[in-house]
């Protein structure tokens, strides 16, 4: 090949590179609100985080609750909307409790190369599933898998939704109790979002056991070290 012709070969190589890290992180990056807007963490100024969890609700939800009861901690539960219908009782006794329900989509499918109604689709059912049920209309959305594209922002403006990523995410869903404390402690900062799940995607009596575990040890540790819980709201917003 001509040096000319390498030359620029290389530069359209760079530059589809380039665009495909972009692309990428637009996706998956936790800061990332190319696709809608979203937040990841809360301000640094303040000994405060939130416990937030995903897929719920499932039947051992209620072991999650006495815990977060017994330490008067808040959380915030992204539900998805067929979930709730096939637990209404479970959905409304987390409303119930005082903890705020957020949007996580209807069937927890992967958003990337969906069609822009089949995102919105899948948001407004799981709103109107989440309202049916627990008479609470979410304002809170996580997407599932992290995975945001074409069409989530328009979405989320049309319901009113705002996007929320997290600050560190514990992998409770293949790790052991311990190496989930030691993840999520290990990461937890002044405004952190810490993401753990409630349930396994749409599976029926999912097994939470190390979930449950860690966040028996996890709540009183990060009590003892100063930090206080609040919903996602009242870390990003204090004033409200």
């Amino acid at each position: 090949m001509e040096p000319q012709r390498l030359r620029q070969f290389g530069t359209v190589a760079a530059g589809a590179c380039a665009a495909a890290g972009f692309l990428t992180w637009a996706v998956r990056g936790r800061s990332a609100a190319v696709f809608g807007p979203s937040v990841w963490r809360g301000p640094r100024d303040r000994r405060a985080l939130a416990l937030t969890f995903d897929d719920g609700p499932s039947e051992d939800t209620p072991r999650l609750l006495e815990i977060l009861a017994a330490h008067h901690v808040p959380a915030t539960f992204f539900q998805i909307g067929a979930n709730v219908e096939r637990l209404p009782a479970v959905a409304r006794a987390v409303a119930e409790a005082g903890h705020t329900l957020g949007n996580h989509s209807y069937s927890h499918p992967l958003f990337s190369l969906r069609s822009r109604g089949f995102i919105e689709g899948e948001l407004r059912r799981a709103q109107e599933a989440i309202e049916e049920h627990t008479g609470v209309r979410p304002h809170w959305f996580r997407a599932p898998y992290g995975v945001r594209w074409f069409g989530v922002g328009a979405a989320q403006r049309r319901l009113r939704l705002m996007g929320v990523m997290w600050t560190v995410i514990g992998y409770d869903w293949n790790l052991e109790a311990g190496a989930i404390v030691k993840r999520v402690a290990g990461s937890a900062a002044n405004g952190a979002i810490l993401c753990l799940h409630d349930g396994r995607e749409l599976r029926a009596k999912p097994d939470i056991g190390p979930t449950v575990e860690a966040v028996r040890r996890l709540v009183p540790m990060l009590l003892d070290q100063g930090y206080q819980f609040e919903t996602v709201g009242r870390l990003i917003c204090p004033k409200n």
